[in-house]
């Protein structure tokens, strides 16, 4: 994996995370508390597995035991 996907996939990651807090934001206010909280937890979700996945990813690079490009 090159740096620029890398830095891609990061911001992606915190465009999930924006959009999560969006999502349950405009829910609530047409839809109960407990909708809009499943509506945008499988999208958090998905979120901090890709950013758990980057610090990996970065941990592996720092020691050099697997290097980004």
């Amino acid at each position: 994996m090159n740096r620029s996907r890398f830095v891609g996939l990061a911001l992606l990651a915190f465009g999930l995370v924006f959009l999560s807090f969006v999502v349950r934001g405009t829910t609530r206010l047409l839809a109960p508390y407990e909708l809009a909280v499943a509506l945008s937890a499988p999208i958090l979700f998905v979120a901090a597995g890709l950013l758990a996945v980057l610090v990996v990813l970065a941990t592996l690079d720092v020691t050099g035991v697997r290097e980004l490009e």
